[in-house]
């Protein structure tokens, strides 16, 4: 079952399940963010691991070269034609033990070529969330820090998970900042 905005108002503010915490949908000159009806949109930080292919080093997620990103602390990002960046959210995520969140990216960076890319949030994992936007055109492409940069989908399900992810002790558990493949 999908959940409304009326629980997930009451658990963010109850629990923390989100923090910060924006109640109400901002859309005022910026990509939107904050609670909607039945998700919340989250906000991309000031943060950005841009890909870089200057020592055109092999892309291999058992053992991720780091030289392979450049650094980058900004209000607007810009992504290299055909290349991607990783990021995080503005907002720190606890999911409680019987709820799955699911994202989806913002409609107003997909109609623009820009995906994004995070994989679902298991029940009781917390952190935050590391974003990944691929720039899928032949242009530089332009991401907007404290903005709204994806969708948050929270599904209960009919009972609480036998096991979670903090049971087996996930690798990415109460990860912050923009975290890299680890294995």
């Amino acid at each position: 079952m999908i959940l409304s905005d009326r629980w997930i108002r009451e658990h963010a503010l109850a629990t923390n399940m989100i923090e910060p915490f924006v109640e109400a949908q901002r859309r005022e000159n910026c990509i939107s963010y904050g609670l909607s009806s039945y998700g919340y949109d989250a906000r991309v930080a000031d943060e950005f691991k841009i890909f870089t292919n200057i020592d055109s080093s092999v892309v291999d997620p058992k053992n991720f070269d780091s030289n392979s990103f450049v650094d980058r602390k900004t209000d607007v990002c810009i992504i290299p034609p055909n290349s991607f960046a990783l990021a995080r959210t503005v907002e720190y995520f606890r999911i409680p033990r019987d709820v799955l969140v699911i994202c989806l990216g913002k409609s107003t960076y997909a109609r623009c070529g820009i995906i994004v890319n995070v994989t679902p949030l298991e029940p009781e994992w917390e952190g935050h969330v590391t974003l990944e936007f691929s720039n899928t055109t032949p242009l530089p492409a332009k991401i907007y820090a404290n903005e709204g940069a994806c969708q948050f989908l929270f599904l209960k399900g009919d009972q609480p998970c036998e096991t979670s992810y903090a049971d087996r002790a996930g690798k990415y558990m109460g990860q912050r900042g923009v975290t890299l493949p680890r294995l």
